[in-house]
């Protein structure tokens, strides 16, 4: 790969994170608060209230730091902003580290 290729390879990657942490940070606190897809089909065909009393989600290690797309013990204004931006690099980081390991140099 080329000096040049790999420059523009590298803005295309920076300049794409920069966009999605701008939409995560920036857009998230307008998201609705009405119920997502999958709550509102519960709600509709009337089983939510069949849902597990405690949710295997809610023993993972994120858990502890997040509920419901907000961090936990940061104000209010900024939970949302917050958990979209590490949502966003964390997803950044395994997507880019997932590459490296799959993909080897030609």
């Amino acid at each position: 790969m080329t000096q040049v290729s790999q420059t523009r390879n590298r803005a295309f990657v920076i300049s794409g994170l920069g966009v999605a942490l701008l939409v995560a940070v920036l857009l998230s606190p307008f998201a609705s608060s009405d119920p997502d897809g999958l709550d509102r089909v519960a709600q509709d065909q009337g089983f939510e209230k069949k849902a597990a009393e405690e949710p295997i989600a809610h023993k993972l290690p994120f858990y502890q730091m997040f509920e419901e797309y907000q961090l936990r013990g940061v104000p209010e204004q900024i939970s949302t902003p917050a958990a979209g931006l590490i949502g966003t690099l964390v997803t950044f980081g395994l997507a880019w580290g997932a590459g490296k390991v799959l993909i080897r140099d030609r």
